[in-house]
């Protein structure tokens, strides 16, 4: 009786919790807009300081890395990278905008930027998935669930058989 209940809740909990991956991506989605914005305003800035001095973006960068001054050379870096993360967030960004429901999910799953995971996680707020998305990702979660459980119980139950069968053996044969 314990392990049904147990199998049950185990899944329960992980329908629960899968259904919440379309939510979760929504406000990652959402996130991801605001850190673009961010950034692109970073990217404007540089560019400007970059034309001010008569260089494009890639030749600025390229002084800053050859600066003997370590405070040049550092934000030379930092910038490099936030360049960086503009160019892969907007490629997600477009990825997860021209797909289909459950591609969205699965862009965000594949390849998520980690701050901005850290930070949608750190605000998220659960919701009842009332999409088909949800609602089918909460059914994949409740069976994953279920049936990890009913596997392990299986490989319980021909562990305890082998060996009672053992023992039997062992009293037979002594």
């Amino acid at each position: 009786m314990f392990a049904r209940v147990l199998t049950l809740s185990v899944a329960l909990v992980s329908g629960v919790a899968t259904s919440q991956l379309p939510e979760f991506a929504q406000q990652y989605r959402q996130r991801m807009g605001g850190a673009i914005d961010a950034l692109e305003e970073v990217k404007a800035d540089f560019v400007a300081d970059a034309a001010a001095t008569s260089l494009s973006v890639s030749a600025a960068l390229e002084h800053m890395a050859q600066s003997a001054d370590e405070l040049v050379l550092l934000r030379g870096e930092s910038i490099g990278r936030s360049l960086d993360r503009l160019t892969d967030l907007k490629e997600q960004q477009l990825a997860m905008t021209t797909a289909a429901a459950f591609e969205r999910v699965w862009i965000f799953v594949k390849q998520p930027d980690v701050k901005l995971s850290q930070a949608t996680w750190s605000d998220f707020e659960p919701a009842v998935p009332v999409t088909v998305e949800g609602g089918v990702l909460a059914g994949i979660g409740f069976a994953t669930g279920w049936l990890f459980l009913r596997v392990l119980g299986l490989t319980g139950r021909v562990r305890r058989r082998k060996r009672h069968q053992n023992k039997q053996f062992a009293d037979t044969s002594g």
